[in-house]
């Protein structure tokens, strides 16, 4: 007995040890975080509610985070990693697409800092070893999101509520990326899972955050005859519009809910906590970064909001729970081009295609990513590339 006492206190008083030395390399990892935005914009505070998630998990101090809010798309970006290097940062994270190449620039500058960026799509090509990109299969949450609006639009159908013949659903996009397109193809088809002769329409306004370009644009597809209102941009625009107008609303990165609780049914997110969790603990084990980081709902990194049930229809909770019970066993694809409601805007089934994975900036698809039945989205990069555009899908007007 007496051996074993002291086996368990030796292990004991190693675990102890193993903890104190991780403690230690944590206390001297310094995360800078760069943001296009602030608070005022639900993007970039979805962003600055990840890193204090995470910095509570990891028991950070204050002086451990340094974040740079309201960082342009320019040389700002590259300016503001210099100094965040001199502020003795060893992980510096930059949340905006066009941010990238003022990362890139200071990556290369600075071998000694590890540079992470969102969205980003050059990682895999820069085959820089301080570069790395990162993001989310958001794709899985807006189909869930997706199938709360459906339900939605079931319910009023059954009441006789429609504006028109089908269920009209409305999205405001901000630019006709692949993240994008990607973005509002899987929240139609998540819709069209429960609710099968759903339409939808595209309004886009050339920009992630601009309330008036995106107030309007809800207020053109409300106007349109759409019966619900979902977006990919990122101010209170859109849902505003549909609070006045009294039309359901599926809003993206944050609930919605207190400002707009009649309308307000469920949004989908990127919990980015678990990947600044995990940049943090491989630079303090000493270990490599992944080039391209995809989180999905299994890793936490793919969430929805509470479902406000004031707005939401009957069941719904239920049924996101299954398909996110279906998503983690593998049993869902988003992009099941074998699915009967998965053709192109020719009429044809998807059995092949060849997308731009790696962006050298000429727009020219190299690599295939439809097989095994389904398109391989976030696979080859961990940013969409998604850019197929279906059947029930109507662009109202030109790109961006």
């Amino acid at each position: 007995m007496k051996k074993l006492i002291a086996l368990v206190l030796s292990l004991v008083l190693c675990l102890s040890c193993f903890a104190f030395s991780a403690s230690a390399e944590l206390a001297d990892v310094k995360l800078g975080v760069i943001l296009l935005h602030d608070e005022d914009s639900t993007y970039d505070l979805n962003f600055i509610n990840g890193v204090l998630e995470a910095a509570e998990q990891l028991g950070l101090s204050e002086d451990q985070v340094i974040m740079m809010r309201n960082i342009p798309e320019s040389d700002a970006c590259y300016e503001a990693a210099l100094e965040l290097v001199d502020e003795g940062c060893t992980i510096i994270f930059a949340n905006s697409f066009g941010h990238e190449s003022f990362m890139i620039k200071a990556a290369k500058e600075c071998p000694d800092v590890q540079f992470c960026h969102a969205t980003g799509t050059k990682a895999h090509t820069e085959n820089l070893p301080n570069f790395h990109n990162a993001f989310a299969a958001i794709y899985e949450g807006r189909y869930l999101a997706g199938i709360a609006a459906g339900m939605k639009l079931n319910e009023l159908k059954a009441a006789g509520k429609l504006k028109g013949e089908v269920p009209m659903m409305g999205y405001v996009g901000a630019f006709t990326y692949a993240e994008v397109i990607s973005g509002y193809t899987s929240f139609y088809l998540g819709a069209k899972s429960v609710c099968p002769d759903v339409v939808m329409k595209v309004q886009f306004t050339g920009s992630w955050y601009d309330y008036n370009a995106e107030n309007a644009a809800a207020t053109t597809l409300i106007g349109a005859g759409c019966d619900l209102i979902s977006q990919h941009a990122d101010s209170m625009g859109a849902p505003t519009a549909c609070e006045d107008a009294g039309i359901p609303n599926v809003s993206y990165n944050g609930s919605t809910q207190e400002a707009c609780p009649n309308t307000f049914i469920v949004s989908s997110r990127i919990n980015w906590a678990p990947y600044f969790v995990y940049i943090m603990n491989q630079m303090a084990a000493g270990e490599a970064i992944a080039t391209d980081w995809t989180g999905t709902i299994a890793t936490g990194s793919v969430v929805l909001t509470d479902v406000n049930t004031q707005a939401a229809a009957e069941g719904t909770v239920e049924a996101i729970e299954e398909a996110k019970a279906a998503f983690i066993n593998g049993e869902i694809k988003v992009f099941d081009t074998a699915a009967d409601n998965f053709i192109l805007v020719k009429g044809a089934k998807l059995e092949s295609y060849t997308a731009d994975v790696d962006d050298m900036g000429d727009y020219v698809p190299e690599t295939e990513v439809v097989f095994e039945g389904y398109f391989h989205e976030s696979e080859f990069r961990s940013a969409p590339y998604f850019d197929v555009q279906l059947d029930g899908i109507e662009l109202l007007n030109g790109a961006y």
